[in-house]
């Protein structure tokens, strides 16, 4: 018994993993597939895919904004637990693994869910508000440059409606939050987002230690 979070070594993660996880076969082909990149480290953990799929089925979400697509792994997780007229727009910059995140799509069978907007992400947000997304987004999901984690904050509040979920991932950033002094944009960038969270009236909050670190914010 304890009344602090579990600090999980390889062998518990793994039962974690046993008793709980519930990837399909396209999903950890794609997992595996990313692996082989060299930026693999941008993919978000399953049990985290899979918490996030059961937040849009918990919440009956139609409308997501994902900022940070990268293989299309996260998408894939919310798309398959979204409603069929869901709709779900991905925010990336232009790269090599676009294209790899639209061809698992196709095969999920999910493209007509999933539209992929490939621009500097704080312009495809701009544009969202002034298409009059304002108030109309049930959950969006960051995962992109650190260093805009504070202004996409003010974006999400302004798109989400009220009661609707924003989700940070990579808050605990690896243990790197706690530096002093960080010479690195990035962490003083997530250390700024964890601090405003923390005292902002216009959220609900909760930081899970879930994978890298996942900041679950509900818009009051």
């Amino acid at each position: 018994m304890t009344n602090r979070t579990l600090n999980l070594d390889t062998a518990l993660y793994q039962y974690l993993l046993d008793v709980s996880l519930r990837e399909t076969p396209l999903l950890k082909r794609l997992r595996e597939e990313t692996a082989q990149l060299s930026t693999a480290r941008w993919q978000i953990a399953p049990e985290q895919g899979q918490f996030m799929a059961l937040l849009v089925q918990l919440t009956g979400a139609r409308r997501i904004v994902e900022v940070g697509t990268f293989t299309g792994y996260s998408a894939i997780c919310m798309a398959q637990a979204m409603p069929e007229d869901g709709h779900l727009i991905c925010c990336d910059i232009p790269g090599e693994y676009n294209a790899t995140a639209e061809r698992y799509w196709r095969e999920a069978g999910l493209s007509a869910r999933i539209e992929q907007r490939l621009a500097p992400a704080l312009q495809t947000l701009g544009a969202l508000e002034a298409e009059g997304l304002a108030g109309s987004i049930d959950l969006l999901f960051i995962d992109a440059d650190k260093a805009n984690y504070p202004a996409y904050l003010e974006h999400a509040l302004r798109l989400v409606r009220q009661g609707g979920l924003i989700l940070f991932d990579n808050t605990l950033w690896s243990g790197r939050v706690l530096e002093e002094n960080p010479e690195s944009a990035d962490t003083r960038a997530i250390q700024a987002l964890n601090l405003a969270l923390c005292d902002d009236p216009r959220i609900d909050l909760s930081l899970l230690p879930l994978g890298d670190g996942l900041s679950l914010c509900r818009k009051r």
